[in-house]
């Protein structure tokens, strides 16, 4: 059984090191192997040559870097990674340090053992995470809210990085999103496929705007917009 990770990445030089380190670092049940894909979205610092000094040094592990020729946004990395991947289960990373990889395991072992197509790992679920802003916050909230009411789920964080497939059936939904609406375009797609998707809860370690992180309220209102969009149409 192999475990692909997709890792879009975008000007991530502080922490890309750090994470491939931390994924590497974790074993998985069942002694499932790791596929790691990042995806470089013509990051502009260093990310590209670290991964690469990264790959020469983890020889033993199986690290790929896929470089975009230009940037294209969060989505559409995503896509990238989904088209190079050969594993039983995926799983999207984030590239900085926010979420932990010690988290696959329960969301691996849920889906296995639970022959589910898909998995959310929820950060609101956890009583004892903290999150960066309030605005974050309630606009997650807020989707969240909106998700439910508009496709029947009963989900505590829509918005969540962690979100754990089937590689086979991750591959069977067409995509069209370039930025963050990656998020609701995929769980409006699951929803609309007739699945309630399961949550549990996972760790969160919200890094601030000055530390690099990039999601802005108006993506927020593309997440809304994205949810009515396919809702209603395709």
């Amino acid at each position: 059984m192999t475990l692909s990770i997709i890792i879009p990445a975008y000007n991530e030089e502080n922490t890309i090191t750090q994470i491939l380190q931390k994924i590497v670092d974790v074993k998985l049940m069942l002694d499932a192997q790791k596929e790691i894909i990042v995806v470089n979205d013509a990051s502009k610092d260093a990310t590209e040559q670290l991964v690469r000094d990264f790959i020469v040094s983890h020889s033993s592990d199986k690290v790929i870097l896929v470089n975009q020729e230009k940037n294209q946004g969060k989505g559409a990395a995503i896509r990238k990674g989904i088209e190079k991947i050969t594993g039983d289960y995926v799983i999207i990373q984030d590239a900085d340090l926010e979420y932990d990889p010690w988290d696959y395991n329960p969301l691996l072992e849920l889906i296995v053992k639970n022959n589910l197509q898909v998995v959310y790992g929820s950060r609101f679920l956890n009583k004892t995470n903290h999150h960066s802003y309030q605005s974050f916050y309630l606009g997650g909230q807020i989707v969240t809210i909106i998700t439910n009411l508009l496709y029947g789920q009963k989900l505590t964080d829509e918005p969540t990085c962690y979100k754990f497939f089937d590689a086979t059936f991750l591959k069977s939904i067409p995509l069209d999103c370039t930025g963050f609406e990656f998020c609701p375009e995929i769980t409006a797609k699951v929803a609309k496929r007739g699945i309630k998707i399961k949550e549990i809860p996972i760790s969160y370690y919200p890094r601030s705007i000055e530390e690099g992180k990039k999601i802005k309220w108006s993506d927020g209102l593309e997440a809304i917009w994205t949810l009515v969009k396919y809702r209603f149409g395709g």
